[in-house]
């Protein structure tokens, strides 16, 4: 599924690492970076949640959620969480229908072996439930910074 600038992110409701369900349209009012990363502990997803943890004040700062999505058990996301002092949410998608439906699970290719996964991705949905800026196949360095300007920009438009 192809989602378009503008139009409404598809909403969805998945098991947080608060224990809670959670709803993205629980976050209307708000704006929210949504990011799909492939495996909680991995060095590139380790180094992109303590990113977002790093500029965490930033992003609420500017009536903004943080919310992470991998196909990892709540359980799994609870350890990452605790071991990286994470103050947002992580979100399982086990059966990857959200990424699905974002059209982030894609076929990857490792040491020659292909195999389904997440594509590395940001979404920053608007306060109105609109898709706002998107980037796919995202490269960990310097990410979160460009996310963090783009929602400055944003808000700073209102």
């Amino acid at each position: 599924m192809t989602i378009a600038i503008g139009q409404p992110a598809p909403d969805f409701t998945l098991p947080a690492s608060s224990g809670e369900m959670v709803s993205l349209s629980d976050f209307r009012g708000q704006y929210v970076v949504l990011y799909f990363y492939p495996k909680d502990m991995t060095p590139g997803c380790t180094a992109e949640a303590c990113d977002f943890r790093d500029r965490y004040e930033t992003f609420t700062g500017l009536n903004t959620v943080i919310l992470g999505v991998s196909t990892d058990p709540v359980e799994r996301h609870e350890t990452f969480i605790q071991k990286y002092k994470l103050p947002f949410l992580l979100l399982s998608d086990e059966q990857h229908h959200v990424a699905e439906m974002y059209g982030v699970w894609k076929k990857k290719r490792n040491f020659g072996k292909e195999y389904m996964g997440i594509e590395r991705s940001t979404f920053i949905i608007a306060p109105d439930g609109t898709l706002a800026k998107e980037w796919r196949g995202v490269k960990v360095k310097g990410h979160v910074d460009e996310a963090l300007a783009e929602v400055a920009r944003l808000t700073s438009s209102r």
